[in-house]
């Protein structure tokens, strides 16, 4: 638990954790992989080290197998400074890990071991420091987090007890093969447990696939407004080619993307999101604030890995040319 004394960490993250095993070989089936990098993964774990990168102080809430992987996440989070207190053992389920296939540009199938049930889905919530949940200047959650019990039931129960205090972001990380009935009828299964986070959160942030699932268009303008009307302050919708949108009840902004020599597109709307946490940290105008995390996320698609990618703010705003 948190000392009353202590100061309140910037971000708090929630949710997925895991290990990616990456191939070193490009271009190639897992089939044919015969080297592999291991690295820290994981939206929430993600974020975390992408602010910590920014000089932010930041923590996770997830879990992990009582095993050599759990036992080296906590090494890593460590050397990436982001504060694992909230990162307890699971006995009966193993540390999940994620393979992936790269075929650049565009191309890069997950294939995520997670069976019989990840760690990270059991986040109880009488386990929670909802003190400092509620302390911290940014709280970021998933759509991950809403799945299954009972991650789901923590998740929501963090969010009402924060009541919107500082800056709610809710990550809609759609991944339909977390969910009992996947893509299409997911969709469905889902939306009402996002709609009932999105009563509670500032910001939401999310790709066309994402706000599809949360609001039920994938027209960026109408998504936006959706999100709005249900009650953020900030939308953020990431369009690919097309760039960014973001909207406010009085501001709309239009970000181009920033071409980059696509090596792995994995990690960058995780990049994309701890440099937006620290753009609202510093309070920069929207604009530049998108700007920013647009380079940020160009940074990592071009890098192979995604935690230890996560660019510095320096390389950013070079990258921005801010």
């Amino acid at each position: 638990m948190s000392s009353s004394t202590e100061a309140p960490f910037d971000v708090i993250t929630m949710g997925r954790m895991g290990v990616d095993i990456y191939p070193l070989q490009i271009g190639v089936g897992l089939e044919d992989v015969d080297t592999f990098g291991k690295y820290l993964g994981g939206t929430a774990t993600n974020v975390a080290v992408a602010v910590a990168r920014h000089g932010r102080r930041t923590a996770v809430v997830s879990r992990t197998g009582a095993d050599p992987f759990g036992r080296w996440i906590h090494r890593a989070l460590g050397e990436f400074h982001v504060d694992d207190r909230w990162v307890t053992e699971v006995p009966e389920y193993p540390t999940p890990v994620t393979f992936c296939e790269i075929f650049p540009p565009d191309d890069f199938p997950l294939y995520f071991y997670r069976q019989p049930k990840a760690p990270d889905l059991v986040i109880r919530p009488e386990e929670l420091d909802l003190d400092a949940i509620r302390a911290a200047r940014i709280y970021w959650m998933t759509g991950t987090g809403l799945c299954e019990e009972p991650s789901r039931s923590a998740t929501l129960t963090a969010l009402r007890h924060r009541a919107k205090a500082g800056t709610t972001v809710f990550d809609l990380d759609w991944r339909p093969m977390f969910w009992p009935d996947g893509d299409g009828a997911g969709r469905e299964t889902a939306r009402p447990y996002y709609r009932e986070a999105l009563v509670h959160a500032t910001v939401a942030v999310g790709n066309l696939d994402e706000v599809e699932t949360a609001v039920g268009t994938r027209d960026p303008e109408k998504a936006a407004a959706a999100l709005l009307d249900l009650g953020v302050e900030l939308a953020v919708v990431k369009q690919g080619p097309k760039g960014v949108l973001a909207a406010t009840a009085n501001e709309t902004v239009t970000v181009p993307p920033v071409p980059v020599e696509v090596v792995n597109g994995l990690g960058a709307g995780d990049a994309f999101g701890g440099a937006l946490c620290h753009g609202l940290l510093a309070g920069w105008p929207l604009e530049r604030t998108i700007r920013f995390a647009n380079a940020a996320g160009a940074i990592v698609a071009g890098r192979l890995a995604c935690s230890s990618a996560m660019p510095t703010t320096a390389e950013v705003e070079e990258k921005a040319a801010l």
